[in-house]
Parts: C-alpha cells; sequence; structure tokens
C-alpha cells in the first residue's frame, strides 16, 4: 500500500470542501389552528434558501 502525502489529502479537502458545508438543517415550527398543538418541518437545505424556507408558510 502506498503512502499519501499531506498535501495531497489538504487538496483533496479543499476540493470537496463545498459540498456538504454550504447546507443546514432548519426546523420550523408549526402550530395547528384547530388543536393548538405544535408540528415540526425539518429540512435540509442551502444555506442561501433560509429566508425562502421560513417565508413559506405551509
Amino acid at each position: 500500500m502506498a503512502k499519501v502525502s499531506k498535501n495531497a489529502r489538504v487538496a483533496q479537502r479543499k476540493a470537496n470542501a463545498g459540498s456538504g458545508r454550504d447546507f443546514v438543517k432548519v426546523i420550523q415550527s408549526i402550530k395547528d389552528p384547530k388543536t393548538g398543538k405544535y408540528t415540526y418541518k425539518e429540512a435540509m437545505i442551502h444555506k442561501d434558501n433560509v429566508k425562502e424556507f421560513f417565508a413559506n408558510k405551509k
């Protein structure tokens, strides 16, 4: 098995850095008007779409 240099690993991490770190988990509580109970809507969305997620009242 061949050795992999530290520099190669660092370069590989930088190449993959944008893939998963741009997504965030958001949780929105929604109150049912009939019963008064809360339900929770959770999603993994891109960090640029957070305001749009909370603006949507569905």
